[in-house]
C-alpha cells in the first residue's frame, strides 16, 4: 500500500452534531480503516491557510472524537433518544445504560481538534508519491482548496461519489445546488485518479455527466457500502415490542424523501381507523424546502397522536428501533443509495421501498418495491402488513431468511486492491 492521507475536514466539522448522517458514517468507516493499516497513514483537513496534515495519531484523535460525539460504541439503552421514543411507543425501555458524552464533551474534543489542526504543518509533510483519499462532497464546490495537488503532481487522488441527485433533480435542493454539485464533479473530473461509486446507477449518472460536459472520463469502480455490524447482531436487548404496528422512514426531512406522501396517508389513517392507526417515527433531522412537511408535522392535529419525529437518535438506537417495528417506508423520489433499505434488511425487518433503480439494484430478492406516485398502493401495503398475524409481513420476512448485508469488510475486500495499484 502507498502512503495515504484520509480527509478529515468533514469529521472535524461534524464534532458538534448528536448524530451521524449516512455520508458521517462512511466517513468514520474510511477514516478508521484507513488509519488502521501498516505504513504510513495521514488526516488531512483543508483550511483556509491551505491543507493541514496531522500525523496518524493526531488523525486517530480525530476520529474517536467524532465517534465518541456521536455515541456510535454506545449501547442504545444509553442513547436518552432511544429511551424517551420507545417510551412513547409504549415499548419498555430496560435499565439505563452509562451516560451520553453529551454537548459539553462534544465542544470541548472539537476545539482540541481544532488546535491539533492549526499546530499541523502544509501538504510538503506528506511523504512523495502518497495517496490522497476524500470520501464526502465536502468543499469540492470550492476547487481553490484543492489548488495545493497542482502543487504535488507526485500525490494521486481518490475520490468517492455519493450521488448526482442535486444535477438530476434540482427541484429537491436548495436553490443554485445543482450549480455547486457540478463544481464537485467537475473537481473531481480534473484531480481524481479513480473515483469509487456507492451503486452502479451513481457510477453510471456520473461517467455520462461528465461525458455530456465535455469533462475528461475518470475510472470509476463500484464498491456497495457495508452495514455497521450493530445493524446484523440479533441484540434483544434494546428491541421494544409496541402495542401496535410501527412504522419507521429513515432520512433528512427534505422532498426528495417523499415525507408528504406518508404524511398524508396518515392523516387518512387516522381518519379512517381512529385509535388502531399504526404509528409512524420519522428519523431525520429538518432539512431544506421541506416546508408542506414541517407544516404537517406541526399543524396537523389529525396525525398527532400517530406520528413521531425524532432527530439525534444514535446508531444502535436505530437499529433497537428497526429490531422491533412492523417495516422500513422508503418512498423516496431520488437516492444515491438508500442506506436504511440494507440496515433494516440486515435487522430482519421487512421493506417498503419506492420502485426507482438504485433500490432495485441495494434491494433485489427481498424489497417491495411500490411507484413512489402510487398512493393506494402504499396505503395497501401498510394496512397488509399491519393486520394481526400478517401473512404479508411473514412472506416479507421469509425472502429476508439468509440475506447477508454488505459489511464494510466486504466494502474494503473491493476498495483495497484499487487503492494498491497506487503503490
Amino acid at each position: 500500500m502507498p502512503a495515504i492521507a484520509i480527509d478529515l475536514t468533514r469529521l472535524i466539522t461534524r464534532l458538534s452534531h448528536a448524530s451521524p448522517s449516512g455520508i458521517d458514517r462512511v466517513d468514520l468507516a474510511y477514516a478508521r480503516h484507513v488509519l488502521d493499516q501498516p505504513g504510513d497513514r495521514f488526516g488531512l483537513v483543508s483550511t483556509m491557510l491551505g491543507p493541514r496534515v496531522l500525523d496518524r495519531a493526531g488523525a486517530l484523535a480525530v476520529v474517536e472524537a467524532a465517534a465518541t460525539g456521536w455515541e456510535e460504541d454506545r449501547d442504545a439503552l444509553a442513547d436518552p433518544v432511544y429511551r424517551g421514543l420507545i417510551a412513547r411507543l409504549g415499548g419498555a425501555a430496560g435499565p439505563a445504560g452509562a451516560p451520553a458524552a453529551g454537548p459539553r464533551r462534544r465542544t470541548r474534543v472539537r476545539i482540541e481538534a481544532a488546535l491539533r489542526t492549526l499546530r499541523a504543518g502544509g501538504h510538503e509533510a506528506l511523504p512523495q508519491g502518497t495517496l490522497y483519499l476524500h470520501t464526502s462532497h465536502l468543499r469540492l464546490d470550492k476547487p481553490g482548496r484543492f489548488d495545493w495537488l497542482y502543487d504535488r503532481p507526485d500525490v494521486r487522488a481518490v475520490f468517492f461519489v455519493h450521488d448526482l441527485i442535486p444535477i438530476a433533480y434540482p427541484e429537491y435542493g436548495r436553490p443554485g445546488e445543482d450549480a455547486r454539485h457540478a463544481v464537485r464533479m467537475e473537481t473531481m473530473a480534473r484531480h481524481a485518479d479513480h473515483v469509487i461509486a456507492n451503486s452502479a446507477d451513481v457510477a453510471g449518472h456520473f461517467s455520462r455527466h461528465l461525458a455530456a460536459n465535455g469533462l475528461r472520463a475518470r475510472p470509476v469502480s463500484v464498491a456497495p457500502l457495508g452495514v455497521e455490524t450493530v445493524f446484523c447482531e440479533a441484540d434483544r436487548a434494546t428491541a421494544f415490542a409496541p402495542g401496535r404496528p410501527v412504522f419507521v422512514a429513515c432520512g433528512t426531512i427534505e422532498p426528495r424523501k417523499n415525507h408528504l406522501l406518508l404524511l398524508n396517508l396518515w392523516r387518512r389513517l387516522a381518519a379512517d381507523l381512529g385509535e388502531a392507526t399504526p404509528h409512524l417515527v420519522i428519523v431525520g433531522r429538518r432539512g431544506w424546502e421541506a416546508e408542506n412537511v414541517i407544516d404537517m408535522l406541526d399543524r396537523c392535529p389529525a396525525i398527532e397522536a400517530h406520528v413521531t419525529e425524532v432527530h439525534g437518535l444514535s446508531t444502535h438506537g436505530l437499529a433497537g428501533i428497526l429490531r422491533g417495528a412492523t417495516a422500513l417506508l422508503m418512498p423516496s423520489f431520488a437516492e444515491g443509495y438508500g442506506i436504511p433499505v440494507v440496515e433494516a434488511a440486515a435487522c430482519g425487518l421487512p421493506v417498503v421501498a419506492s420502485d426507482i433503480p438504485v433500490h432495485r439494484e441495494v434491494g433485489s430478492g427481498f424489497a417491495t418495491l411500490i411507484d413512489p406516485l402510487d398512493g393506494p398502493g402504499w396505503r395497501d401495503a401498510i394496512l397488509a402488513l399491519s393486520e394481526p398475524g400478517s401473512e404479508t409481513r411473514a412472506a416479507m420476512a421469509d425472502r429476508l431468511r439468509g440475506y447477508a448485508p454488505p459489511t464494510w469488510r466486504d466494502h474494503f475486500a473491493l476498495v483495497d486492491p484499487i487503492l494498491a495499484t497506487f503503490a
